[in-house]
């Protein structure tokens, strides 16, 4: 029914303005309608509550009356007052004011547009709303900030290749009986010092200082439509990807969803014991796509204007789900600008993860680093270079990977890596390097450099990328799995069925060694320090906690495996050499040894050479063997520390060597070191 009703909309469109739909890409009559609207970049959008009173601002260009309901509720009864609004045509916006401050109450706007009274909505800008977030709330934001907030900053980032990156969602951290948390699944999980495993480990927030991280990227945590706030004993799961109020904190995710002031004052709570842990807050966002087309909050404050379409008018679904935004139009660019700034501000985040980044325009993304790093030079910006489908958006517009350099301060995830390491994500039974597939040997190099142009890297023999897409290394963030697909335990137990579990542990090992000594930012799924798994299930969006929530019962049972984790990201902390800041650096000092891939297949061995970016080891030899079976390397004679062998790592070493040939046993690392 809503197919049906846009394609007719897009037919009177193009009746109207007299042709039929082009087709060369991002032209069609249906999106040329909004080529003259006017913009507004003004930050007072929605709500401003002052000594004056109460005030109103929506942008809808082409809205016939614009009025505001006002409510005693933040979900039931009819409203105690209605307001009519006035235009200013230059700006596309309307606005009201009301004498006093209206705090508890709530709001929706409405617009009549097209002979018909479009649904209620808290608009586009709410920053605060009622259970469900059907209405917006007014709330008094002083009211919602802990003790010193004032105070409160992130963890201190020079370069973001010296970034640790820990992805987590807040259910899956906190929700199984053995988390120790009381605050299950709730925004304070992880204000909760002291939690431990039946067996005394430590969980929760100390587990993250542990091990080391030092920073969480969190799954979407603004509010989102398929959890019923009003309902939360059905236990309702979803990974959050499905936008609904951009601007406000996930209810379900507070200790009370019908307080407007609880999500707002917890979120914060949490930001800032992560904060005092020295721990960064990156928040996944999607701009992308929203949960609903005709009955979102962007199509119900300016009817088709934030999205793209085809050219019969029906809905661009780049996204997979639906829809797709349009960045590249002024507005959108707008919101999706001043909305991270909102969230840096207010909420004082320290990074932000852009969810199928591609489907924005370079231009925009561009704009967003600008605009977040004049805030705070050490905001993070990353995303997924891809889209799930295509897109009327010109393809060099994209944030594609291959685009990356078109962007300033913006990364993207290296599927490169992720891919070789540990086989082709889409093949549940496909092997890579770590997990014995000969012929990826060049695509793990890729990985190696950062994607970066290297002299004795062949892109052509790339598995999926043909050419050095990133100009330095700080352009990529290097990962092995994440929320999406099968955690890297279901795709060892998929890809390896006959392997013992020793064997994937090692393979496990080695992996994220890989990822962990390579140039570029690393990247890790909560829980796989503890070889955590999901049950098979590898799009778990709705999936029960039986299967998403972490066992932390499986700390103690895989203590070495944390150990090893523990102690790989400590060597990457500790030594520059394995986070270069150029590519010019990474050419100079990562020389790659000669290996013919046809006799010892899976193997690699490279040197960190010349104290590389200020290291205090002279030289650095990392060697991986991917085979089944043992592979030995020839060593320069010296005097060289062993710090990892045989599945086991330290930083300070475990050992020591004169070098020569050295056996490196199967599916594991050898890392080795010189003054």
């Amino acid at each position: 029914m809503k197919f049906r009703n846009i394609v007719m909309s897009a037919a009177t469109t193009a009746m109207l303005l007299g042709g039929t739909a082009a087709t060369a890409y991002g032209q069609n009559t249906f999106d040329m309608q909004f080529a003259g609207y006017p913009a507004y970049n003004g930050t007072d959008l929605g709500l401003a509550v002052d000594s004056k009173g109460t005030s109103f601002k929506l942008w809808s260009p082409q809205a016939e009356r614009v009025r505001v309901n006002l409510y005693d509720d933040g979900r039931t009864g009819k409203p105690f007052k209605t307001i009519d609004m006035s235009l200013d045509n230059s700006t596309g916006v309307w606005s009201c004011s009301v004498p006093g401050q209206l705090y508890g109450k709530f709001y929706t706007f409405q617009i009549f547009q097209h002979g018909k009274w479009h649904d209620e909505t808290p608009g586009i800008w709410a920053k605060a709303v009622g259970v469900n977030g059907r209405r917006a709330a007014i709330i008094d934001f002083k009211k919602t900030t802990p003790e010193n907030w004032e105070n409160d900053k992130g963890p201190e980032v020079r370069h973001f290749t010296d970034v640790v990156l820990y992805e987590m969602h807040h259910r899956d951290m906190s929700l199984h009986p053995s988390s120790g948390i009381a605050n299950k699944g709730k925004f304070l999980a992880l204000t909760e010092p002291g939690t431990t495993s039946p067996q005394g480990e430590k969980t929760g927030i100390d587990h993250l200082k542990e091990l080391g991280v030092t920073h969480v990227h969190i799954l979407p945590s603004y509010d989102y439509n398929s959890v019923d706030e009003a309902n939360l004993p059905a236990n309702q799961y979803n990974w959050g990807y499905d936008p609904q109020n951009y601007n406000v904190p996930e209810g379900s995710y507070s200790t009370n969803p019908s307080d407007p002031y609880a999500r707002v004052r917890e979120m914060k709570q949490m930001v800032k014991a992560l904060h005092d842990a020295g721990i960064g807050v990156v928040m996944d966002v999607v701009y992308n796509h929203t949960a609903e087309n005709d009955g979102s909050n962007l199509e119900l404050t300016a009817p088709g204007y934030y999205y793209r379409h085809r050219e019969d008018g029906s809905w661009s679904d780049a996204s997979g789900c639906g829809n797709e935004t349009a960045s590249d139009r002024e507005q959108m660019a707008n919101f999706i600008v001043n909305s991270v700034k909102y969230w840096a501000e207010e909420y004082h985040i320290d990074g932000f993860r852009f969810d199928l980044m591609a489907i924005h325009d370079t231009e925009t993304m561009d704009r967003v680093a600008r605009e977040l790093k004049q805030l705070r030079p050490g905001i993070f910006i990353y995303g997924e270079g891809w889209t799930a489908g295509d897109s009327p958006l010109e393809p060099e517009r994209r944030a594609l990977k291959e685009n990356v350099a078109k962007m300033n301060g913006i990364a993207v995830f290296s599927d490169d890596i992720r891919d070789a390491v540990k086989g082709h994500y889409s093949d549940a039974a496909d092997r890579g390097f770590a997990s014995g597939k000969p012929g990826s040997e060049e695509t793990v190099k890729i990985g190696i450099v950062g994607a970066t142009a290297h002299p004795q890297v062949n892109y052509k023999k790339g598995n999926n990328s043909k050419f050095p897409y990133a100009q330095s290394p700080e352009m990529i963030v290097n990962y092995v799995s994440c929320h999406d697909d099968l955690t890297l335990t279901d795709k060892l137990l998929k890809s390896m069925p006959e392997a013992t579990e020793a064997e994937r542990l090692a393979v496990a090992k080695l992996a994220q060694t890989i990822v962990f000594t390579s140039q570029g930012t690393p990247f890790m799924f909560a829980g796989e320090e503890v070889f955590r798994d999901k049950k098979g299930v590898h799009n778990s969006y709705k999936s029960p906690d039986s299967v998403n929530a972490i066992d932390w019962n499986q700390k103690a049972r895989y203590r070495d495996q944390f150990d090893y984790y523990k102690n790989l990201i400590a060597l990457r902390k500790a030594h520059p050499a394995f986070r270069m800041t150029s590519a010019e650096q990474i050419a100079k000092h990562l020389k790659f040894d000669k290996i013919n891939s046809d006799r010892q297949p899976n193997l690699i061995s490279y040197s960190l050479t010349d104290h590389a970016n200020g290291d205090e080891w002279k030289e650095i030899k990392v060697v991986f063997n991917g085979a089944d079976h043992a592979q030995t390397v020839s060593i320069k004679k010296g005097d060289w520390a062993v710090i990892a062998r045989d599945g086991k790592i330290d930083p300070a070493g475990i050992g020591q060597s004169d070098g020569g040939n050295i056996e490196v046993a199967p599916r594991s690392a050898l890392i080795m070191a010189r003054r």
